[in-house]
């Protein structure tokens, strides 16, 4: 059996983050978004936006690796003030010690071997020690495989949600929050 890891990424990688996205998000998500949005993904040079996040000091994105290859990653940082206000954008006492994973993706060919397990419990690590107590996320409400993720490691809806138009279809999402206070057991 490969060895199964996680590490942070580094600028050569954006090619191969870019490439992960592009298929999971077509693999898994084409329902989801509708078909022009994963052409509009797949027409799209997003290596430069993945390099400009890698670069990024604020931001923080890991890998998951089996073996030599790269299954998934995980992008995290404080959250910004939008992503923790109230539908009146009001801000709670703690938005300033608040993180965001903003995106957490396996490919689903190398799913279910606690990959997505591992990128969440380094990316808490990682919130931690920028002073996060607790983190957020955004999940379609009708993701039930990540809704059922997010949910296993404690966290819940906090009953603010959105609704993002594609062009096409129009996803519900939902706000997640839970402790940054992750164990990850083998």
């Amino acid at each position: 059996m490969s060895t199964a890891a996680v590490r942070p990424a580094v600028v050569a990688d954006a090619g191969e983050i870019a490439r992960i996205q592009r298929e999971t998000w077509r693999a898994a998500y084409t329902s989801l978004l509708g078909e022009r949005a994963i052409a509009e993904l797949e027409a799209t040079d997003t290596v430069p936006r993945w390099t400009a996040a890698i670069e990024n000091p604020g931001t923080h994105i890991h890998l998951a690796t089996e073996g030599s290859y790269v299954v998934g990653f995980c992008v995290s940082g404080l959250a910004p003030d939008s992503e923790v206000a109230n539908a009146e954008g009001a801000l709670p006492e703690d938005a300033a010690s608040t993180g965001l994973i903003a995106a957490v993706l396996v490919e689903p060919r190398w799913g279910r071997r606690g990959h997505a397990g591992r990128l969440l419990g380094t990316a808490a690590e990682a919130l931690r020690k920028d002073g996060a107590e607790r983190g957020v996320t955004w999940v379609a409400q009708s993701d039930h495989a990540s809704l059922g993720f997010f949910r296993r490691a404690g966290w819940k809806p906090d009953g603010l949600v959105r609704t993002l138009d594609t062009g096409e279809t129009e996803i519900r999402e939902v706000r997640l929050t839970g402790t940054l206070a992750l164990e990850l057991v083998d």
